[in-house]
């Protein structure tokens, strides 16, 4: 075992533990990615004391970091991380590698570093391995959580000033299809060590699952919004599609879109608003999210997509009046693709959910392409997490979506912002192209408001003995689109 990386544990420097050094580059883990293919899956065999595996979500958050025991934690690199315990439902292992100089180096699991609190841990554990890794970033206020990588190949990020929501994946197979989902994992992870006062980090990242392998290379700079850039090469172990790239997920559990079956305090409870898309053809679509009465599985197809993501749109604490939850401060997840990505389509999955803890809405791009087993396929992506995504439409956009009934039917408000309608004149001169399908429209009117610089739009609709209707509505002026493309699908 080799002494390196310097931290601070009880006021005095102590060495992290690390096994021996070996040679590393990128290709080391697209190597390794290749050899996995050629085998077949066999899961991580890492048994797990009761005393961990049993815990509760409560119990397994007490167990902390001994302060000071972050790797860098002493060191001006800008960064420090903490490799995450084992327990609750986090029970796989994960390697977790330092990289310096062309040098990788195993960092070894010690007890010491961990406070347990009430929990009484065996006396002699030997390396059970760490769950995952949470990354730290140095600022004016000493550390502060930039992200975190835990449980599959699941990860978070969010901007300054926010707290965690909407999760991202490194890879998605199968969500919503026959047989049942594929969960990838991540297996190991390579840190490179940053430069001093560096604002990147750079991770390589080995994923696995029962279809396929992957290397992956994270650029991560948490500035005033996070930005990781992702470069992925898949290969297949065996034949497989139904992947989901760039897939992410949030909780949704109601809204003035759709109320709730049962009285609640707050206003409303959602990490997102909706998903927004910028298609390869430059149009602007905004899709509201709901928590469904069954699964719902939106499609919309295009060739090589400019962005996508799941957007909270809400700002303001009197839209929620949630002095816990918070959910105004949850991060905006947008992804612009790097390269051309060809056919396939985003894929919406509105799940229903009882609670706010569960991850019911799941937006991903789904590929057209299929992987054969031994061949790869490489994607490249860059995510923002943030406020508002960097790319925005040159259109008044959606602030407010509201449904309920009137005389029996549907009734739906519809409120679109923007710059054009502070002039009166534009806003009176505004139209709504509307269509149901199926359905038919009953009334249908726009209210402008000079102050809000708004126009809303207050429709019906009947549906007859149809059990949905595809919504969609845009705003002209001189026949001239003038808003974001609204869709909904609405089912009673």
């Amino acid at each position: 075992m080799a002494a390196a990386g310097a931290r601070i544990g009880d006021g005095q420097a102590v060495a992290e533990p690390l096994a021996s050094p070996t040679p590393f580059s990128a290709e080391t883990v697209l190597t390794q990615a290749a050899q996995l293919a050629s085998q077949p899956f066999k899961p991580p065999n890492a048994p797990l004391p009761s005393v961990f595996s049993g815990l509760t979500f409560d119990q397994y958050a007490a167990i902390r970091r001994v302060p000071g025991t972050a790797i860098w934690s002493g060191e001006k690199v800008g960064f420090s991380l903490e490799p995450l315990h084992r327990g609750f439902v986090f029970i796989t292992p994960v390697a977790i590698n330092i990289v310096e100089n062309g040098l990788s180096q195993r960092v070894i699991y010690d007890p010491a570093d961990f406070d347990f609190g009430k929990i009484k841990s065996p006396s002699a554990m030997g390396d059970l391995g760490f769950s995952g890794l949470r990354i730290l970033r140095a600022s004016d206020n000493g550390f502060q959580d930039a992200a975190i990588f835990q449980g599959a190949s699941f990860y978070r990020s969010r901007a300054r000033g926010q707290n965690f929501g909407v999760t991202a994946r490194g890879l998605a197979v199968r969500t919503g299809d026959e047989p049942g989902e594929e969960f990838p994992i991540f297996r190991e992870f390579w840190i490179e060590k940053p430069a001093p006062a560096s604002n990147t980090l750079t991770m390589y990242a080995l994923l696995d699952s029962e279809s396929v392998t992957g290397s992956f290379r994270f650029t991560i700079r948490p500035l005033e919004a996070t930005i990781i850039d992702t470069e992925m090469t898949l290969i297949g172990r065996v034949a497989t599609d139904k992947l989901g790239i760039g897939a992410m997920a949030a909780n949704y559990l109601f809204s003035p879109l759709d109320h709730p079956g049962a009285d609640d305090w707050r206003a409303a409870v959602y990490e997102v608003t909706g998903l927004q898309v910028l298609s390869g053809k430059g149009e602007w679509l905004w899709r509201p999210v709901s928590n469904r009465e069954t699964l719902q599985i939106s499609a919309f197809a295009d060739v090589s997509p400019h962005g996508f993501g799941l957007l909270q749109r809400s700002r303001s604490f009197d839209a929620f009046y949630d002095d816990v939850g918070r959910w105004e401060l949850r991060p905006t997840l947008w992804i612009e693709p790097i390269g051309e990505w060809g056919e396939g389509d985003l894929r919406l999955l509105e799940i229903p959910a009882a609670s706010e803890t569960n991850a019911n809405v799941v937006a991903q791009w789904r590929p057209k392409m299929s992987l054969a087993a031994g061949t790869s396929h490489s994607f490249a992506y860059r995510q923002f997490w943030c406020w508002t995504p960097p790319s925005k439409p040159p259109l008044a956009v959606c602030s407010s979506s509201r449904a309920g009934k009137f005389g029996g039917r549907p009734r739906f408000a519809v409120e679109m912002t923007g710059d054009i309608f502070a002039d009166p004149q534009k806003a009176a001169a505004a139209s709504a192209d509307l269509q149901a399908n199926p359905g038919k429209l009953g009334s249908v009117r726009l209210f402008p408001y000079k102050d809000r610089r708004s126009v809303r739009v207050v429709f019906d609709v009947d549906l007859g003995s149809e059990s949905y209707s595809e919504l969609r509505l845009a705003l002209k002026v001189d026949n001239q689109a003038v808003s974001e493309t609204w869709l909904y699908r609405w089912t009673p």
